[in-house]
């Protein structure tokens, strides 16, 4: 990575939009029912890949080149459903942009998982431990190395709270929601170095009106209503990101280069030296100690 990290877009080779054809080509969105990961679907889908996108209520019913696979992502069974189900021998592309943010007190989910770090982070890697094995021993036939993408906010220096991942000693909102960060940002690290045949990126959508604030201000609130009016005022829009992005994460250019981690403008920019030293690894076997501990709670009769 150290070659490629902070190059500018200019010096990649991308193809306009308007040139983009992706025919033939395979997709999955996870949380692609809404937002970000719904505008990556329709804009995949516009030119030509077939998407899957996977998440609780589908909005694109009818839309050409896109399916759905429901699930409740807020659950460990159901992300190793996910994981399982998907085709990974046929999939080019895989992105993860579920996410919320912790609400002012603690919810916790029917598996005994803080809620933000279950639905933002660990269902993600419920998943990819099922699928990215799968990915990464079918056969390719000649077709270019397959790309995962997980969406959250690499590069900030975020080391989570590794002693109390579930929030379960202490709970405070932005602590619990800065863990997922750093937990997402590790995934790319950890799984990049597991799997050296997938390629994996880190994507930092910085600051876009969607939904993902409302389980923290309070869905359809006076200051949920002026927060997302004032970000989708002066930011860029979920569909100009889709707009500007998917033309930079498909080019030919960063095949082979994983890890990289990505911002808004579409410029690699350095990961964390917080998650080096092994650090990334630990965060990973420990949050999937967590994933275990909640598929077995599951199985207990209560």
């Amino acid at each position: 990575m150290a070659n490629f990290s902070g190059k500018p877009r200019s010096d990649l080779s991308i193809a306009p939009a308007t040139e983009l054809a992706l025919s033939g080509r395979k997709a999955v969105v996870v949380g692609g029912t809404d937002g970000l990961g719904r505008e990556l679907a329709r804009y995949l889908a516009a030119r030509g890949a077939s998407v899957t996108v996977v998440g609780r209520t589908f909005r694109d019913e009818g839309t050409p080149g896109i399916d759905f696979l429901k699930a409740d992502l807020s659950l460990m069974a159901e992300g190793r459903r996910v994981g399982r189900t998907l085709p990974a021998e046929e999939l080019d592309f895989v992105f993860l942009t579920t996410g919320i943010i912790a609400a002012p007190k603690r919810e916790v989910t029917a598996e005994g998982l803080e809620r933000d770090m279950a639905v933002s982070f660990l269902s993600r890697l419920a998943i990819l431990r099922e699928l990215a094995p799968r990915m990464a021993a079918a056969p390719r036939a000649g077709r270019t190395r397959p790309r995962l993408y997980v969406m959250g906010f690499p590069g900030t220096n975020e080391k989570g709270d590794l002693e109390d991942l579930n929030a379960e000693r202490s709970y405070e909102p932005m602590r619990v929601h800065m863990s997922t960060v750093a937990g997402n940002e590790a995934l790319v690290l950890e799984f990049a170095r597991r799997y050296p045949t997938l390629d994996f990126y880190g994507l930092n959508p910085g600051l876009i009106q969607t939904k993902i604030r409302s389980n923290y201000l309070g869905e359809g609130s006076l200051k949920h209503r002026v927060v997302e009016w004032l970000i989708g005022l002066t930011m860029m829009s979920a569909e100009q990101y889709a707009r500007r992005m998917v033309p930079v994460l498909l080019s030919p250019s960063i095949e082979g280069r994983s890890p990289v981690m990505f911002n808004q403008k579409g410029r690699a920019i350095e990961s964390s030296a917080a998650l080096g030293d092994g650090y990334a690894d630990r965060f990973i076997t420990a949050s999937e100690q967590l994933i275990d501990r909640a598929l077995q709670s599951a199985l207990t009769p209560k």
